[in-house]
């Protein structure tokens, strides 16, 4: 089996010849991975080619989520609601919230993915990029976007967001709205550029910090709508946050993978979501940034033992973090092993 053919069987239920490992990685990662200015690894496209295809080469046993993913860091979905993005050299660009706050935006039509802010640019490279593969051989497989409280995190400011959900709920409620029918419409044109979808990754890890409450009055309906809108397709639900009072809650959203925090015990999170694949769970800063071969691969493997390798996806808890080493990734792949 090819490692994306692992992931796709366990995050559809079924079981594959070994446990699959997986990784998110994005331009936190890759340019100082690859020792490339960060600038030019969102402007050199040839560059940017030449480093996602040879992760396929480097490391032949792994899946990457979502694969040759074009994104501007976290700022496609922000620049279309007037968020200011500071570009930087070393790292992503960062985000200032939109002036005028949520009084200026509760009431804001949806921005079109084909027209406002850096959306258009992520459509346009992936149409280029599947042209281009058809020649070279890349099968673009997934698309990915962030979660609707996550881009009100960056256009509005966390504390604005956290003040608005306990102080101005029909405005703030209006406005996630929104946000999300945006995310929805970003992730389907991606999906319209693609000759073979399989797959959606949504990333949020904003809804993490609020309370079950807040969450069963604000997010159930604007997540179990994304979700519902890819049924059929890989839906793979990003989470970082440690949130485990919303384990259960998350379980009936609709998504088919779940990538949490390596803070929550990957046993009793598999207890809370039975029949959701599980996408982790070694701490990605900590032990494969910091720790040695050894130390990885001797925490992977308790998390396959803990889990029984039933409904695993191996990978870190979260995204690949910067200064990752190759060896870190080895030696999840070794983990696998059947010797």
């Amino acid at each position: 089996m090819t490692p994306w053919q692992r992931f796709a069987t366990v995050a559809r239920g079924g079981t594959t010849d070994r446990v699959p490992v997986a990784l998110i990685v994005d331009s936190p990662w890759l340019p100082g991975y690859t020792g490339i200015d960060t600038l030019d690894y969102f402007l050199r496209e040839d560059e940017w080619l030449r480093i996602n295809l040879d992760l396929l080469e480097r490391f032949p046993e792994v899946a990457w989520i979502p694969g040759f993913w074009i994104e501007y860091g976290m700022a496609a979905e922000p620049s279309a609601f007037g968020a200011r993005v500071m570009w930087h050299h070393d790292r992503p660009p960062s985000i200032e919230p939109t002036p005028g706050g949520l009084a200026a935006l509760a009431d804001i039509a949806p921005p079109d993915p084909h027209e406002h802010g850096l959306m258009p640019l992520v459509l346009q490279r992936y149409a280029n990029l599947e042209a281009r593969g058809r020649a070279e051989g890349i099968h673009l497989k997934m698309v990915a976007a962030r979660g609707p409280f996550a881009v009100a995190n960056w256009i509005l400011g966390a504390t604005g967001l956290m003040l608005a959900l306990a102080m101005e709920p029909e405005a703030i409620t209006r406005f996630l709205d929104t946000v999300t029918t945006t995310v929805i419409a970003f992730l389907r044109a991606q999906l319209d550029t693609l000759r073979q979808p399989e797959g959606i990754l949504l990333l949020d890890d904003l809804v993490g910090m609020i309370s079950p409450a807040m969450f069963e009055q604000f997010a159930r309906p604007l997540f179990a709508r994304i979700f519902a809108e890819f049924d059929g397709l890989i839906r793979v639900y990003h989470n970082d946050t440690p949130c485990m009072h919303l384990v259960k809650p998350f379980a009936s959203l609709g998504f088919d993978v779940f990538n949490f925090s390596h803070v929550m015990d990957i046993e009793t999170v598999q207890a809370a979501m039975p029949g959701i694949a599980l996408m982790g769970n070694v701490p990605p800063y900590t032990v494969m940034a910091e720790g040695t071969s050894a130390q990885v691969e001797q925490y992977a493997r308790e998390c396959i033992r803990k889990t029984g390798g039933r409904g695993l996806i191996l990978s870190a808890g979260g995204g690949v973090s910067p200064g990752t080493p190759a060896e870190a990734i080895d030696a999840l792949v070794r983990a696998t092993s059947k010797g």
